[in-house]
């Protein structure tokens, strides 16, 4: 396993206790119709899914995965590197009485444990791409993944949003790291974005970001057509505490101005039928 993918599977395994604890997992037990804040997000621009065989990459705890399973498609998979993250996912899909597969692997062996051409939807959730060190090999991946015509949907944190400094007392916003896709940054974290008293056991990770040009030309380059890209002055978190605030359904933009930052993007690209001849 490269170093980046030992470093963020240790870190994403040490969140799972807290995110099962963080993620309000009572509420989908409690109400059958019960959506993740991130999917009710996505449902105007993703519409109908029924009928339709899904794949969520990257789905950690499964509250979207799950999300997406009462949507109606005929079958959901989803997929995580974290074996910790799976089990979560899979009894919280027992508890809930929803039929989901969970399979353990890291985005670019998707095609070789799912096999090819399988899915109709190619579904990733937000904070996905950053933790993926080559957006080609990521593109390649989803198109092979789709049939001819299937569809990929993506909300992911805005690439900008990614290359700020933490909050500066005078509240201007500074780039310091880098906007086009690279080696990687070093973090280190000792809380996730749920409330937690206990730090993280393993709090070293590994960011990559990409930008949105270089992820819209390695679809298209993959032989996905783009279908639609929309940006958002929100995300589903909150990225620099007091300069943000909250404007309903977990959503924060900025307090002040938010008009100058592009938080999230809303990506969706087809997978090219190739016409016989």
């Amino acid at each position: 396993m490269d170093d980046y993918a030992a470093i963020n599977l240790a870190h994403w395994n040490s969140r799972v206790v807290h995110h099962v604890n963080g993620y309000g997992i009572e509420q989908f037990r409690d109400d059958p119709n019960h959506l993740s804040h991130v999917v009710r997000f996505d449902i105007p621009r993703l519409g109908s899914i029924e009928g339709l065989d899904v794949v969520h990459l990257q789905c950690h705890i499964g509250t979207d995965t799950l999300s997406l399973a009462r949507l109606g498609p005929r079958s959901v998979t989803g997929v995580d590197f974290s074996r910790p993250a799976l089990d979560a996912a899979s009894s919280l899909a027992i508890e809930c009485g929803a039929t989901i597969s969970y399979v353990e692997s890291d985005v670019y062996s998707a095609v070789e444990t799912l096999g090819l051409e399988n899915f109709d939807l190619v579904y990733t959730g937000i904070g996905a791409l950053c933790w993926l060190p080559d957006i080609a090999r990521w593109a390649s991946t989803v198109a092979m993944l789709l049939r001819p015509g299937g569809r990929l949907f993506i909300r992911e944190g805005h690439p900008m949003l990614w290359s700020l400094a933490d909050p500066r007392p005078d509240g201007l916003l500074v780039v310091q790291y880098p906007y086009f896709e690279t080696e990687g940054v070093k973090f280190s974290e000792s809380f996730s974005y749920v409330d937690h008293e206990e730090p993280l056991t393993s709090p070293d990770l590994v960011h990559f970001n990409h930008g949105v040009g270089e992820v819209v030309m390695a679809l298209m380059n993959a032989g996905m057509r783009l279908l639609s890209l929309e940006e958002h002055d929100t995300v589903p978190w909150n990225p620099f505490g007091d300069d943000m605030e909250e404007v309903g359904d977990g959503e924060y933009r900025l307090r002040d101005e938010p008009r100058r930052l592009a938080c999230t993007y809303t990506l969706q690209a087809e997978k090219i039928a190739i016409k016989e001849t």
